[in-house]
């Protein structure tokens, strides 16, 4: 998911927050792009098995008894497609958000979405179903790369990873809104059990729509454009405070000074985002794109692609209402990210996530093999853990992952950057939805519950990732976390950070970065010497 800068104060910290809500508000709509990509993304879970929509899309099997089914290649390809649209979507979004900007590059998205929903809601037949689903998936790409990414560059930093975090919040809605669409009309004998909630779409699309034309352009974008008045204007309103306000003069000075600096070292093509230097950019792209795969590869969407029909093949009476039940707790789980994710920090949410997931898929798994169809209790330990597993996903991988990608990055790259980083998660979100079926159907792989052991021993990989390339950037603006990138490491920066912040460091003071720069150094050369003293001793 299946799932995110600063436009407060650099001075006066506590006026910041005072006169922030406005941003704040204005950002966090921004998020309702969430439902559009949660809710796209877990409505085909019950419509393929609704058997009005296996009448018209699949075929009688065995003939004459009156049951439908669908092969196992056009499931894999009607599921997993969407994912292959938004992979290309998440890519022409860098293009989009460089020359419409981040808020009509969202408003462009919505139009090529709803040209998918419609032709999804008119299909008959196979083919014209699939295109649907790759044009909703374009559009669903965009939005997911362009959202965070404005989100990042509206927001204030002191609350930054809790506004993105509504993104992933607002996933989670848009799943659970899915399942409760399906549980409604999955009964009924005629079309309507799935054209209505696939039409439902339209009004998710409508409403973002009309918000983004109201709200500001980001002020990082048109700087970025030396469009200076404008971005001034957009920083006020985001500030609740006038345009020649001292706080939005100070914030401008910052973004400017360090886009000044990005265009000394380079331009702002794709090739850029793979340069080595000082500041780390090969690194910091590779780590987004290595993230985001790893989001994906933790099996959260094996729950909301196939969780109905795993739970059905379980032995479980009524999986429908077990898919409301998981995505409840997706929805739920989330809301404590908002809290955590700017008090207790990235690194350490994505490092506790990762170790709380592991052990309870590799427990789903050993549960899974051990147990019988028939065995009620254990099928209730099984969901039971499977659900614990999704509020550790829900409060951590889901939320921090869009959360460090819209940050991680200098403004010259950023979009492409981004773009690439979700347009890795899209694409092994088309792969694992497109090996699923394969890997647990009993005609194929026959993995069942064993598939979880493969999860488990992803999220040990998970957690390695984690400790060495995710750096501690909580309560940083966009440019101070370019700072932190050049000088010092993901595994030192808790300390680093923690000194930016208490000196409030900014982006075009050389001689104060320089300083804490050095002051942290010789606090880590004076530790190493105190324990070389005490092996000696």
């Amino acid at each position: 998911m299946p799932g995110g800068g600063t436009a407060v104060v650099a001075s006066g910290m506590e006026g910041g927050k005072k006169s922030s809500i406005v941003g704040i508000l204005m950002a966090s709509f921004a998020a309702f792009g969430g439902i559009l990509f949660g809710y796209d993304t877990g409505v085909i879970s019950g419509i393929k098995e609704m058997n009005y929509w296996l009448q018209t899309f699949g075929y009688e099997s065995p003939a004459g008894s009156g049951t439908y089914v669908i092969s196992t290649s056009n499931e894999s390809l009607i599921v997993s497609i969407l994912s292959l649209g938004t992979f290309f979507g998440a890519l022409f979004a860098a293009p989009m958000a460089d020359l419409l900007g981040r808020r009509m590059g969202i408003v462009a998205a919505n139009f090529v979405f709803c040209a998918g929903v419609a032709m999804q809601t008119a299909a008959t037949a196979v083919p014209l179903f699939v295109a649907g689903r790759v044009f909703a998936g374009l559009g669903v790409g965009m939005v997911s790369c362009l959202v965070p990414m404005y989100q990042a560059e509206a927001s204030p930093k002191w609350i930054r990873g809790a506004v993105v975090s509504c993104y992933q919040w607002a996933i989670t809605i848009g799943l659970l809104l899915a399942a409760c669409v399906n549980q409604g009309t999955k009964d009924r004998t005629d079309s309507g059990s799935y054209r209505i909630p696939i039409a439902i779409q339209f009004a998710w699309a409508i409403i973002l729509v009309g918000g983004m034309l109201v709200l500001p352009e980001s002020p990082r974008y048109l700087v970025k454009r030396h469009r200076d008045e404008a971005a001034s204007r957009s920083l006020g309103r985001l500030m609740g405070v006038p345009p020649d306000h001292q706080d939005v003069q100070v914030e401008l000075e910052d973004i400017k000074a360090n886009l000044r600096m990005e265009e000394e070292v380079g331009q702002s093509s794709y090739i850029d985002c793979f340069k080595m230097g000082p500041n780390k950019i090969l690194f910091r792209t590779l780590t987004g794109i290595f993230l985001q795969a790893w989001q994906q590869l933790t099996g959260i969407n094996f729950i909301f692609y196939y969780g109905t029909t795993f739970f059905k093949n379980s032995g479980i009476s009524n999986p429908f209402t077990i898919t409301i039940v998981t995505n409840v707790v997706n929805v739920v789980m989330t809301i404590p990210a908002f809290w955590a994710v700017d008090h207790v920090g990235r690194r350490r949410l994505l490092l506790i996530g990762a170790a709380g997931m592991l052990v309870c898929e590799y427990l789903v798994a050993i549960i899974g093999v051990t147990i019988s169809v028939s065995n009620q209790a254990g099928q209730k330990v099984l969901v039971a853990f499977v659900c614990i597993y999704i509020a550790f996903f829900a409060s951590t991988w889901g939320p921090i992952a869009w959360v460090v990608t819209s940050e991680i990055y200098p403004l010259a790259i950023r979009a492409k950057a981004m773009s690439m980083s979700t347009a890795s998660n899209w694409l092994w979100n088309f792969g694992i939805g497109y090996a699923t079926p394969y890997i647990v159907n009993p005609e194929y792989g026959n993995l069942g519950p064993k598939v979880f052991f493969v999860w488990g021993s992803t999220c040990v990989g998970c957690l390695v990732f984690t400790y060495f390339c995710i750096p501690e950037t909580k309560g940083l603006s966009l440019e101070q976390i370019d700072i932190l990138y050049q000088n010092t490491t993901p595994v030192r920066s808790v300390a680093y950070r923690n000194q930016l912040i208490a000196h409030n460091v900014h982006a075009a003071d050389e001689d104060a970065i320089a300083r804490v720069t050095t002051e942290v150094r010789m606090s880590e050369k004076g530790e190493k010497g105190e324990v070389q003293n005490e092996e000696k001793v």
